[in-house]
């Protein structure tokens, strides 16, 4: 009599910008109790935590995360208005340089990342060619990044149409899917770039500069002196995180994963990527917060 086949589990590592180093939090907490996804896949932020993961990349990946400064994220910000405030040429021109671009079909773990069509809406799963020209497509935030051409094709960020890619992870065979949610907490917080104190006063400027250079025709005065009016950049950001709540709620109770880790990172900002200690931090402890529902599952120890 041949034994039950084991279950193949899944993760899928949602959007939420700097939010998403929580992923390698997750992936090492997971890892640390025996858990090890037979497949991962990722919509933004997520697809690059996870290729960074499927490629045997993470602990590489992870060092140069704790090494961003504020002035790192700064270098990489190639700031322009033509299709997105930030081209993205600096950023994976670093990826290329620093770690292997193997095709997809080829990398160690199964994985895929998701990007939108944006001339029809159609939700793309990107599952063979080049990682880095996958997670570039699937990252390409409306406003901030620019489009990405794939196949001839305009592709922007994959949160537009699934933030957290539960089907996904079902489509590539997933008995078990273990969903990874950055947003669940994030609805009626006021986000900001950085807070004040914690960034020298003089990159600030240099950064307000250059955003304010190519967004100051369309910063509006507030209607009443009483009401502080938000900056273009918390209007775009808020409009974003309101945008995948509620569609990750959508398609999360259509299509329900068996797990949902909701790291709680709401004071981080839109861009604050230099502060991934703490964003991995709490992705462990999002881990250790479910392990009653883990340790069932999976039949851990305790």
């Amino acid at each position: 009599m041949s034994s039950p086949r084991k279950p193949k589990v899944g993760l899928a590592l949602g959007s939420g910008s700097a939010r998403g180093w929580a992923h390698v939090g997750v992936i090492r907490s997971l890892e640390r109790h025996g858990i090890k996804p037979d497949m991962v896949c990722g919509t933004s932020i997520g697809a690059l935590v996870g290729a960074a993961y499927a490629a045997g990349e993470l602990e590489n990946f992870e060092k140069w995360l704790l090494g961003l400064s504020f002035t790192d994220v700064l270098s990489y910000m190639d700031v322009h208005m033509n299709g997105g405030m930030i081209k993205g040429e600096r950023l994976m021109e670093f990826f290329r340089r620093s770690f292997v671009d193997r095709p997809i079909e080829k990398l160690a773990i199964p994985f895929a990342a998701v990007a939108t069509a944006l001339q029809t809406g159609t939700e793309v799963w990107l599952r063979e060619g080049s990682t880095i020209d996958a997670v570039r497509a699937s990252i390409a935030i409306p406003a901030f990044f620019t489009p990405a051409i794939h196949q001839d094709r305009i592709l922007v960020d994959g949160a537009l149409v699934n933030p957290v890619p539960v089907s996904l992870a079902r489509a590539m065979g997933a008995d078990i899917v273990i969903a990874v949610d950055l947003s669940s907490d994030i609805l009626g917080r006021h986000t900001r770039e950085k807070p004040e104190s914690e960034v020298p006063a003089s990159e600030v400027s240099v950064w307000r500069r250059k955003l304010q250079e190519n967004l100051s025709a369309f910063i509006p005065s507030g209607p009443d002196d009483k009401i502080e009016f938000p900056s273009m950049l918390d209007v775009i950001a808020n409009s974003i995180n309101i945008m995948q709540v509620r569609i990750s709620r959508s398609r999360m109770a259509g299509d329900p994963p068996e797990v949902i880790l909701s790291p709680r990172l709401s004071h981080l900002g839109l861009l604050d990527f230099h502060r991934s200690k703490e964003a991995i931090k709490e992705g462990e402890r999002s881990v250790e917060a479910s392990l009653p529902i883990l340790k069932d599952l999976f039949n851990l120890s305790p």
